[in-house]
């Protein structure tokens, strides 16, 4: 399956773009700007890595640079007699918005992990998820000035909030970077080269030079998993990618990330993606034919 490498359209005045979206959302693509949706009218299918999911109405999601991405409306919102009827809000921003070193500034330390976190794409909720919405649902009507002092104000509350998850696996995406955490850093790195085979913990503690529980709370709480957990999602991750790019049987996809059986991966691939991988298959397929 394909994905479309899209260039985005770019005023020569303006350091970000924020577009009213009226016409049919787009097909399977990526481009190298960060991206936040905001779906005001429509529902149907959404795809963000190797997540697939529905979406609707107040559906708010940031997408990382480089991250394949599509939203699928539903038949009635593209068959309507009088055309189109679905309708988002769309920014679009480069890291280098606001400068090279904008990002980089020790008080923006939370927002430039939460954008390194984005690279699997995030789905905000509750509360952050409303005060985002409400200052992006006119946006676009909105001078440059006013426009730039809504994106900070976003940047901010982004910065402050742990209210929102992660869409895609680890794997299917290189793990991002995180400063100041070089040992469990390591580790990733560790994991993603050698993910296809068996990983012991010891493996991991000889590596950070650490101990059994101080590697576990570090490991946790850097990426908010167990060290299991995320070798499962790391290889899951890499299958849905393989499942979506490739012509390999299910069988060789399995093998090559790790699984040591078919039955095994089938479970373990519906445990995460309420989806057998061969239905993961179909659904990615069908992105193909989507106009």
């Amino acid at each position: 399956m394909s994905v479309e490498h899209r260039i985005l359209l770019k005023d020569a005045d303006r350091s970000f773009i924020i577009h009213h979206e009226t016409k049919s959302f787009s097909s399977w693509h990526h481009h190298p700007e960060f991206e936040m949706v905001l779906i005001m009218k429509g529902k149907g299918k959404r795809l963000v890595g190797d997540n697939i999911d529905r979406f609707r109405q107040r559906d708010l999601i940031l997408v990382g640079p480089n991250l394949p991405h599509a939203w699928i409306c539903d038949d009635e919102y593209n068959s309507h007699p009088k055309g189109f009827k679905g309708e988002a809000i769309v920014i679009q921003f480069s890291y280098d918005c606001l400068g090279t070193l904008f990002f980089e500034m020790p008080e923006n330390r939370n927002l430039k992990k939460l954008l390194e976190e984005s690279s699997r794409g995030i789905k905000f909720n509750g509360k952050t998820k409303e005060k985002i919405i409400s200052l992006m649902k006119d946006s676009y009507k909105l001078n440059g000035p006013d426009q730039l002092l809504l994106m900070m104000t976003l940047f901010n509350l982004m910065s402050k909030t742990r209210d929102y998850q992660l869409l895609s696996s680890t794997g299917f995406m290189e793990p991002y970077h995180k400063e100041g955490n070089e040992p469990i850093q390591k580790a990733l790195d560790f994991i993603l080269h050698n993910f296809h085979r068996n990983i012991a913990v010891k493996e991991m503690l000889d590596i950070t030079n650490m101990s059994n529980t101080t590697f576990c709370l570090a490991f946790k709480r850097i990426t908010r998993m167990t060290f299991k957990e995320y070798l499962l999602n790391t290889r899951i991750g890499y299958a849905c990618k393989l499942l979506t790019s490739c012509s390999m049987t299910i069988s060789q996809i399995a093998l090559g990330c790790g699984f040591e059986n078919l039955s095994n991966f089938n479970h373990q691939f519906r445990k995460l993606k309420s989806v057998t991988p061969s239905a993961f298959r179909k659904q990615a397929e069908s992105l193909k034919t989507y106009p």
